[in-house]
């Protein structure tokens, strides 16, 4: 089979969907779990190297990796909030950061500027390096995968009846779940952080294609 970016997107999610599905099982499924979490999280800078490599990106593909993206960690937060080992404000909030990024982005790709919102159609260079840049891409992609990787060996080493510490002290619980808590709140501190550009420059380039706003006519004529 020939690979392809759009294939490891789709594999990445299915992997999701299983690590997911393994939690909660008993000790040693939530670590394969956290093995199959480190996978799909990996299978990231694979679909992005081979459209880089094999000259394989295009606009479509590029919404694909983003709804992948979205796709995994809303499941792995959903399930982390159901269980109770995060807020159920954390997916919330993911929710709609997503949802109003994607919003944006969707409009600017029917007006014909595929790539607004990763690189080109943001305004200032620090917006660009915080949402379009390798570093911040890999940052994201490692708060994530140790996020979700912690949260799955918390489950399978400190909770339930067959948790494989066994029973733990009231301070190392709490010590575990400290670093938890950061863990996450970094994450959800570094989401905010990257949709912040997207959503000023989207609104402002938006805002005057809007009945009543500073420019008027059809999108799609201002864009030819």
């Amino acid at each position: 089979m020939r690979w392809t970016p759009n294939k490891v997107t789709l594999l990445r999610v299915a992997l999701g969907f299983v690590a997911v599905g393994m939690f909660g099982r008993n000790p040693w499924m939530n670590l394969a779990a956290v093995a199959l979490t480190m996978v799909a999280i990996g299978l990231d800078a694979l679909d992005g190297y081979l459209a880089r490599k094999k000259n394989m990106a295009t606009p479509e593909g590029a919404q694909i990796d983003i709804l992948g993206d979205r796709m995994i960690e809303n499941m792995f937060f959903t399930y982390f909030a159901v269980v109770g080992m995060v807020s159920v404000w954390l997916p919330m909030l993911f929710f709609a950061r997503g949802a109003a990024t994607d919003f944006l982005r969707g409009l600017a790709f029917k007006a014909g500027h595929a790539s607004w919102g990763t690189h080109a159609r943001l305004q200032s260079r620090w917006a660009r390096a915080l949402v379009a840049s390798r570093w911040s891409r890999g940052a994201y992609a490692a708060l994530k995968c140790g996020c979700f990787c912690y949260l799955g060996l918390e489950l399978a080493l400190t909770r339930g009846p067959v948790a494989l510490l066994g029973p733990v002290t009231v301070h190392t619980h709490a010590a575990i779940r400290a670093g938890a808590q950061l863990l996450v709140w970094m994450t959800a501190a570094f989401c905010v952080m990257r949709g912040l550009p997207v959503l000023l420059d989207g609104w402002k380039y938006f805002a005057d294609r809007l009945p009543g706003g500073g420019r008027r006519g059809n999108v799609q004529g201002d864009a030819a």
